[in-house]
């Protein structure tokens, strides 16, 4: 009879506890995701293809990278057709950017924003006021620890004001599934990125894959050598 009672004491209890969780809207439930509203090409051919089309208008995208890997190279052909909507921002970048760089790519220096922010949470502060603001089109933001509840902010924001939020944060051996619109790990390759879609909307999750920048940027990918064997010159022998 003591055990009975301890099942529904258990089963009821945590029944309750769901019940609290789902009203406080800190559940998300897959099968409740809405459609991404529309996708704009991330001007790589293998990662459209791998992602239906391409990285989502709007919402949120968790990126874990290492830092240095080219993953900022990897995003600049997307934020580059979709500067005319408004600003980019990025938002607490571990090294100062290459405008130089941006510049080159065709990218319009007037319409960039940088943030240096103290903490994590004027990170998070100055990210929620962009992306509700309407004036801004994406938004990069690194950040090493994202919770739920930060990312409903978010979400909810980049609702308001119609933007995407992308995040950069270190690979984590352990991380709760986070309810975003998109999640990519990367690894470096010789000739560009392997991609890995780790949580995708209204899909699996796939198997990693390589992205090819050479297109982009040739003279920073490894040629393939048929071998790496160097030759020693033959001793004279008299």
């Amino acid at each position: 009879m003591s055990n009975i009672l301890c099942f529904y004491t258990v089963y009821f209890t945590m029944n309750s506890t769901l019940e609290y969780l789902k009203n406080q809207q800190l559940i998300w439930h897959a099968t409740q995701a809405k459609e991404t509203t529309g996708l704009d090409s991330s001007g790589f051919v293998e990662l459209d293809k791998q992602l239906g089309g391409g990285l989502p208008e709007q919402g949120l995208v968790d990126i874990q990278s290492p830092v240095g890997i080219g993953e900022l190279r990897l995003l600049l052909p997307y934020f580059k057709q979709r500067q005319e909507r408004g600003l980019l921002v990025f938002i607490a970048p571990p090294m100062p950017l290459n405008s130089e760089m941006l510049a080159e790519f065709g990218l319009a220096l007037e319409n960039i924003l940088i943030i240096q922010a103290n903490n994590e949470q004027e990170r998070l502060w100055s990210a929620e006021q962009c992306l509700k603001s309407a004036c801004c089109q994406s938004v990069l933001m690194w950040h090493k620890v994202m919770q739920v509840h930060h990312i409903r902010r978010l979400q909810l924001a980049a609702e308001k004001g119609g933007a995407l939020q992308i995040i950069l944060r270190p690979h984590q051996s352990s991380s709760i599934g986070l309810p975003v619109s998109l999640g990519l790990k990367l690894a470096a390759q010789p000739l560009g990125i392997e991609v890995h879609i780790t949580k995708r909307k209204g899909a699996w999750p796939g198997k990693p894959f390589t992205v090819n920048m050479a297109a982009h940027w040739p003279q920073l990918t490894l040629a393939k050598t048929t071998n790496n064997i160097v030759h020693f010159p033959h001793a004279h022998v008299s």
